[in-house]
């Protein structure tokens, strides 16, 4: 079968791999306190520039979800380039109604369509595309491939974690639950989070300073992948770069990285988290 892949721009995913793995964007939207909205591009010098808007804002925008029409001309359009079938990829809808616009319209397309609901958000999202398109040049179905990426999720092959430098984006955004501890305003306070297997972003300790959010990081995958495992690595980040080729050595001080990447965080990811956000999508390539 021809397989084409849909992704949600909440994957963060590089405009080269969309290109790569034959997979299309499908963007979420910004939405102004004035009503303008924009969306959720991946052109590196746009994303820089709404990182210093979003600095300077008085008011955090809202972001919205593609309509179930969006995603019904996505998969019309994919029937009529001859495709066979579509995969979607989507974020968790814990955070998101993507999935669910996704799977509406999957009921319309003249063609199968399957939606995957990661029950992840941003750059590992990037890495289940990319095994998706592994399991379709291995002539796998929609239904096949959607089957097993569900299966090596369960198996806690793909895992996320990151720390956000103002918590008070998240919680502003709704996202997560104002947990008495977790206020992270004050100076170089870093909250990490972890995406645990029902969807949820959840913060589980706080630390002051930049070295030690590593080590937090780390000390956290190491109770989903062992140390020394064989991982596949795509680093992310809001406006810190340095800080994620920081991590990303850190990483390899305890995993074996066979191959890694570097992510900015697009617009919408950007708006729940704010600037300063660090971490890492891993793919557990097991023996």
């Amino acid at each position: 079968m021809k397989i084409k892949i849909l992704v949600d721009s909440t994957a963060d995913i590089k405009k080269e791999w969309l290109k790569k793995f034959n997979a299309d964007l499908v963007p979420l939207k910004v939405v102004w306190s004035d009503g303008t909205s924009e969306d959720d591009e991946r052109e590196p010098q746009a994303l820089m520039d709404f990182y210093e808007r979003l600095k300077k804002a008085n008011e955090i925008p809202k972001t919205s979800q593609p309509t179930v029409f969006e995603f019904l001309q996505k998969y019309r359009s994919a029937e009529q380039a001859g495709y066979d079938g579509v995969v979607v990829i989507t974020l968790s809808s814990k955070m998101s109604g993507t999935a669910n616009s996704a799977s509406t319209a999957a009921k319309e397309a003249g063609i199968p369509v399957e939606v995957f609901d990661t029950k992840l958000a941003s750059s590992v999202n990037a890495l289940i595309v990319r095994m998706a398109r592994e399991l379709a040049d291995e002539g796998k179905t929609p239904k096949e491939i959607v089957q097993t990426l569900q299966n090596e999720r369960n198996s806690k092959r793909f895992q996320a974690l990151f720390y956000v430098s103002d918590f008070n984006y998240l919680v502003r955004g709704g996202r997560v639950s104002k947990f008495q501890g977790f206020l992270g305003t004050m100076f170089k306070i870093k909250v990490g989070l972890w995406i645990n297997y029902e969807g949820e972003m959840i913060p589980f300790d706080k630390v002051r300073g930049k070295s030690k959010a590593y080590e937090l990081l780390i000390e956290r995958v190491k109770e989903e992948i062992p140390f020394h495992s064989k991982v596949r690595v795509a680093m992310i980040h809001a406006d810190a770069e340095n800080e994620a080729k920081e991590l990303l050595e850190k990483l390899k001080e305890h995993y074996d990285v066979v191959d890694e990447s570097f992510h900015r965080t697009g617009k919408v990811i950007t708006t729940h988290v704010g600037p300063g956000m660090c971490g890492f999508g891993m793919e557990w390539l097991k023996e």
